[in-house]
């Protein structure tokens, strides 16, 4: 998968929060980690000025240059930043950089200002009303970022996309989501995202919408649609939830589970792994959460990969594996 398609570290859907800003007087901080895209509403004004869905500085008119300073909400090594200015056309700041601490836990602001700060996108020119992409040598880990801009104006949305780290030797031997995104989960691919995003399968919590789920295009031909997952390490696996939560009319039809172990392997290769058969095809209900126990599964791994098939097509909402962490 490309770095594009890895985890955003710092949306406020797995706890990213946009701690404070220099200067926030048309629009708020807080916008920089929604995790939908930004909107524009013509018309929409406010006691300052435009209304605009991101966060937007004054005109500066001394020397020097705006930040703000973030909390991502898992600790991780960063692969690629999107510094995203839609709608902001003629208000974009002329360049952006972005600066990363590691600290964990809840430091006070006065700790994260003495922080050693390393650079991991030096000061890159930002094109107007524009996805700006840039690849980042893998960094980190890191629990903060220092958004800069220059000289001032306004970014809709910030992605910090990335891996994240997690401590295994701490969560050995004990149960948990061996997919959860938290626990470095990652979808590598799917047959179809039409409606919905792979992403959306792991994320904490159960979806609030529709939109927080994985949908696929109504299929008008044979076959099926499927995601392969990542394990965030080696595991066995003893429940697995299926959540078709808000997928009323288009949920699928029925579901199975297969897993493989081949560690470090991308998607291309695990064409030719060794797939068990973990969870036989069974019906799904409409938004609803099914859960199978242990002597449910046919096969419990370890496993390093988990393929997810949907008959013929729909939404799911979240996928859980449970399980224990295991050396392959």
């Amino acid at each position: 998968m490309n770095d594009t398609e890895l985890p955003d570290l710092v949306s406020a859907r797995v706890g990213g929060r946009a701690l404070y800003a220099n200067d926030e007087f048309f629009a708020p901080r807080s916008a920089l980690v929604k995790p939908e895209p930004a909107v524009f509403i013509p018309g929409k004004y406010t006691s300052r000025g435009k209304w605009m869905d991101g966060w937007e500085t004054r005109r500066r008119r001394t020397p020097g240059h705006d930040w703000c300073v973030l909390a991502l909400g898992l600790r991780g090594r960063i692969r690629s930043v999107d510094v995203d200015t839609r709608f902001f056309v003629g208000n974009q700041p002329e360049r952006g950089s972005l600066e990363a601490c590691d600290l964990p836990g809840k430091p006070s602001r006065a700790r994260l200002e003495r922080a050693s700060w390393t650079e991991v996108l030096p000061p890159s020119p930002l094109a107007p009303g524009a996805s700006n992409v840039f690849a980042v040598k893998q960094a980190g880990p890191f629990t903060h970022v220092r958004l800069n801009i220059f000289p001032d104006g306004g970014v809709a949305r910030l992605r910090v996309r990335g891996e994240v780290e997690v401590d295994w030797s701490r969560l050995r031997g004990r149960v948990v989501d061996l997919a959860a995104i938290e626990n470095g989960g990652v979808v590598l691919g799917v047959s179809d995202e039409h409606f919905g995003a792979r992403g959306h399968l792991l994320l904490p919590g159960r979806a609030s919408s529709m939109a927080e789920g994985w949908e696929t295009r109504r299929r008008r031909g044979p076959g099926h649609d499927w995601a392969v997952v990542k394990l965030g390490t080696a595991g066995r696996i003893e429940k697995v939830e299926i959540d078709t939560a808000h997928f009323k009319g288009n949920y699928p039809d029925a579901a199975s589970l297969a897993g493989c172990l081949a560690p470090g392997a991308a998607l291309g290769e695990l064409l030719n792994a060794s797939w068990q058969e973990i969870l036989p095809s069974t019906r799904l209900r409409p938004n609803a959460r099914h859960f199978y126990a242990a002597k449910q599964l046919r096969a419990r791994g370890p496993f390093t990969h988990v393929r997810l098939r949907i008959d013929p097509d729909g939404g799911v909402s979240r996928l859980r594996l449970h399980g224990r962490a295991e050396a392959p």
